[in-house]
């Protein structure tokens, strides 16, 4: 292994990748990726797209995927820090429903590996947050579906958030623990349970 450790997360499919930092006084290099690392831990995937997001505190996007068009994700912060989560929505996968989250931040660089089959999404716990990410597909206008935030059947535990379950995606309610209101978009209000969404026939 080079410049870069993968690590298996508990579900499979789902990849920790912590670079190795280089700091002196002047400041630090690091490798955000490398293909031959991510070749020898097993992962051929090929990007064609990158992007990058800024969000304020309290902003969960998400948990998002598309259907026709699924995209393995790898994911980071460049400032701040979020809370980043994976759903299984494999359907012949034993651990379907079950989510995995990290906690991502400016300071330990760590990424996140999501492959295709998976809902993601991710709540700034920062002030501010610059999230980038490299996909395996393009994005594609009208294939996106949603998963509830709150579905009380996966249970995530969202750090530093409070509220309480109202039947629905609503934000209403819920606020970080210092009083940020969590702020989402019309659409994230609107996503339904793990029962009533897309599955993966993987």
């Amino acid at each position: 292994m080079g410049q870069i450790k993968v690590t298996k997360a508990p579900i499979e499919g789902l990849y920790v990748i912590e670079p190795t930092v280089h700091g002196d006084s002047r400041g630090y290099f690091v490798e955000t990726y490398n293909q031959n690392d991510m070749h020898e831990a097993g992962l051929d995937m090929v990007f064609v797209q990158d992007n990058q997001s800024m969000s304020t505190k309290g902003v969960l996007r998400g948990l998002h995927f598309q259907k026709q068009f699924p995209q393995g994700k790898l994911v980071r912060v460049i400032k701040g820090s979020v809370y980043d989560v994976a759903v299984d929505l494999r359907q012949s996968s034993k651990t379907y429903g079950q989510y995995f989250g990290v906690e991502l931040t400016e300071e330990n660089k760590k990424q996140f590996y999501i492959s295709e089959g998976f809902a993601h999404g991710f709540l700034v716990l920062s002030d501010v947050a610059e999230f980038c990410y490299k996909v395996t597909d393009f994005y594609h206008p009208g294939d996106e579906g949603g998963l509830a935030w709150n579905d009380p059947e996966i249970n995530i535990q969202w750090p530093h958030l409070t509220g309480e379950y109202k039947g629905n995606a609503s934000a209403e309610g819920y606020a970080m623990d210092d009083g940020t209101a969590l702020n989402l978009s019309d659409k994230d209000q609107k996503w339904l349970g793990l029962k009533d969404t897309f599955k993966f026939n993987v």
